[in-house]
């Protein structure tokens, strides 16, 4: 890969996803402003198909607004991975922030993971927080998938993987080569460097209206954690199966030398039916993950487009 010219390198790059953001937009424009940042920087703006006016409402802020900022737009909402990833392949920042529209993410504790990234030479540095500020059932959800990813990937230490990171550019361009239709940015960060370090940062409430984080996507998330980037599940299907196998020799060596000593008896209806459901739930399981496995490779070899760009739009592109 070549380098970048060194009068188009930025100290910093943030990248903010949007998704039915119009509420928030105007706060969190005025927080951006309020940065102080001595060297210089960039806010990139994703649009992931927002149904909304975030787009207009954004380029009409952006238009009376001193930040140096650039705002692509998606065809269609495929995602916030996805969308982050378009913010990586725009940014040019020697660093680069990602943070959430609506501002639970402080923009001012987005520069301490900077300065602490660049104080520690790290490639990657995550956001822990303090006390989430989430509902319930989504605390719950985003552990499970924290506990999910340190089992399924080699990350170094058991801090929380959160959406609020800094990474370096070089590992920001990496990730950003990956073209598969079910990015998981965690997943491809932990294949790429383990110079990961995490720093305690304040969460806030939303700003406004609710989170466009459903169960459904929290689902799909703990889908390309499972089959995106370890084939550990088909390992485990594997051992289960084998475990299965031998417990089913085992039930029928008994059978036969029961039926030898005792001769025919016609009982255990209920013990034999439960068998039957459980082992034919179990298969209907690992069926289920192979599919998953042959559906997705499927859909890459088919060349399904991770995401789509619209349109690009630079706005008071100075340095």
């Amino acid at each position: 890969m070549t380098a970048e010219p060194m009068q188009n390198r930025l100290a910093l790059s943030i990248v903010i996803p949007l998704y039915r953001s119009e509420a928030c937009i105007p706060a969190l424009l005025a927080r951006l402003e309020q940065l102080i940042i001595h060297e210089p920087w960039e806010i990139i703006f994703v649009d992931d198909g927002s149904p909304d006016r975030s787009h207009t409402l954004l380029l009409e802020r952006l238009s009376h607004s001193t930040l140096q900022a650039v705002v692509a737009r998606h065809t269609r909402n495929f995602g916030e991975h996805q969308a982050v990833l378009s913010g990586y392949r725009l940014a040019r920042g020697t660093h680069v922030v990602n943070l959430d529209d609506d501002l639970q993410n402080p923009p001012e504790e987005a520069l301490r993971l900077w300065n602490h990234a660049r104080n520690g030479g790290h490639d990657v540095v995550y956001g822990d927080y303090r006390q989430k500020q989430h509902a319930s059932w989504r605390n719950l959800g985003s552990n499970f998938a924290n506990f999910t990813t340190h089992f399924l990937l080699d990350l170094p230490g058991r801090f929380y993987l959160s959406s609020f990171r800094c990474v370096h550019s070089s590992t920001a361009k990496a990730v950003s080569r990956y073209q598969g239709p079910f990015p998981y940015i965690d997943g491809l960060i932990s294949q790429i460097t383990q110079s990961i370090d995490s720093l305690e940062v304040q969460h806030e409430s939303r700003h406004e209206g609710p989170s466009g984080y459903t169960l459904r996507r929290l689902v799909r998330l703990w889908l390309n954690i499972f089959t995106s980037f370890s084939l550990m599940p088909l390992r485990l299907a594997s051992l289960l199966g084998l475990a299965m196998s031998v417990t089913g020799v085992i039930l029928i060596a008994a059978v036969v030398a029961d039926t030898l000593i005792h001769g025919v008896v016609v009982a255990g209806w209920a013990s034999l039916l439960s068998a039957i459901l459980f082992f034919g739930g179990v298969q209907c399981l690992l069926l289920g993950i192979a599919g998953e496995y042959l559906g997705r490779v499927l859909l890459t070899v088919g060349g399904k487009p991770q995401s789509c760009i619209r349109s690009i739009t630079r706005l008071r592109n100075l340095w």
